[in-house]
């Protein structure tokens, strides 16, 4: 029997090579990673046996495959955050496995895996951001409550990271929110526990 570990790390890959293959396969880039993050998610969801711990978990090892997919083509991982964040939305709500807490561990998944591949975690928070107030609509939530959810994630990872990175998304999630009015919930150090909800 396959251990949880495992079974990521298998996911990691095949999204990674997955994203690899449509983006080299097609002109617009943006179109082929929304496609790609959506159709591996709606695929492995689909067998997922606890609708609440697994399919967290899919979204993590899904977004983190795609981080790696992109960079491993030479693209911006940052530019590619809000794709990636709308392909994962699309995916899981297909399936009826989507809330803030989708968005928050999909935002909070793009921020590790972009710092882990020394991307722009700036670029990346707030695409994170964008794409979740795009799909808001879609998925019955308010623009405030995605981009809330968005950020909040993006903070919560950040925080785990180191106080600079915290810093760069805050100033970073602050720009792009503008407006809206989200919530946000920062630790107050680095590893501190921040909430997902809004």
């Amino acid at each position: 029997m396959m251990t949880r570990g495992r079974e990521a790390r298998n996911l990691v890959v095949e999204t990674k090579d997955y994203v690899v293959t449509a983006i080299e396969g097609v002109g617009d880039v943006s179109v082929a990673i929304v496609d790609a993050v959506s159709s591996i998610l709606v695929r492995t969801l689909r067998g997922t046996r606890d609708a609440s711990t697994d399919a967290l978990g899919v979204v993590v090892d899904t977004a983190t495959g795609a981080v790696q997919g992109v960079a491993e083509v030479g693209g911006e991982v940052g530019d590619a955050a809000r794709f990636i964040m709308v392909g994962t939305l699309d995916g899981t709500s297909q399936v009826g496995k989507v809330g803030v807490e989708t968005i928050a561990a999909c935002s909070a998944a793009l921020v590790k895996g972009t710092f882990e591949l020394g991307g722009s975690l700036s670029r990346t928070a707030r695409g994170a951001v964008e794409g979740a107030i795009e799909c808001a609509r879609d998925l019955g939530v308010s623009a405030e409550e995605a981009a809330t959810a968005a950020a909040n994630g993006a903070l919560h990872a950040a925080g785990e990271i180191s106080t600079p990175a915290m810093t760069q998304v805050r100033i970073a999630v602050m720009h792009t929110l503008s407006g809206a009015q989200a919530v946000l919930r920062e630790p107050f150090r680095p590893g501190a526990e921040v909430p997902y909800s809004a």
